[in-house]
């Protein structure tokens, strides 16, 4: 049975959401950044990104739906196709940057390479991060956010008549 309280431990609060959000995007973004030195080598650095950004806003998107996000469940397509938004948005921040690396240092280490990277992706994942709580998984919360505010069921909050006394016995 889906009750109010359920529904309330399931959807997290900010702090307790970011901190998901940290250890989820930032696993899968470690994890991308090593894969992405890793097919550096034998592909254009862009083609490199751009697959393994694919893959790991796949990844992650379902893992903020079922850990982060606290929907409990998998990811609808419609939260992977916004969720790639500002995963491509993440894409243009982090290629803009090693470029820029690119073009300020003649020959970049790995190493030196990989802080950009990370940096950026670090900086965007604060930005994904507001926009996936506030967008992309927003309408979970809400519902449960509205519920959870009425201290009484919604349907006595609506009747405009005197309700009965078994139903207010229930609701207590």
């Amino acid at each position: 049975m889906d009750t109010t309280q359920d529904r309330e431990r399931t959807a997290p609060g900010a702090l307790a959401a970011f901190t998901r959000f940290a250890l989820c995007g930032g696993g899968v973004g470690l994890a991308a950044g090593f894969a992405v030195t890793a097919l550096a080598g034998p592909l254009p650095w862009l083609l490199a990104n751009a697959l393994v950004t694919v893959a790991s806003t796949l990844l992650a998107t379902e893992l903020h739906a079922r850990f982060t996000f606290g929907t409990g469940g998998r990811a609808t397509w419609r939260q992977h196709t916004q969720s790639a938004g500002s995963a491509a948005a993440g894409y243009a921040v982090t290629c803009l940057a090693v470029l820029a690396l690119q073009w300020l240092v003649a020959s970049p280490g790995a190493a030196l390479t990989q802080v950009v990277y990370l940096s950026a992706s670090a900086l965007t994942g604060v930005a994904r991060f507001a926009v996936l709580r506030l967008v992309v998984f927003a309408r979970n919360r809400s519902r449960a956010a509205v519920t959870a505010r009425t201290p009484w069921p919604a349907a006595l909050a609506r009747s405009s008549s005197p309700a009965d006394p078994a139903a207010l016995c229930r609701a207590a």
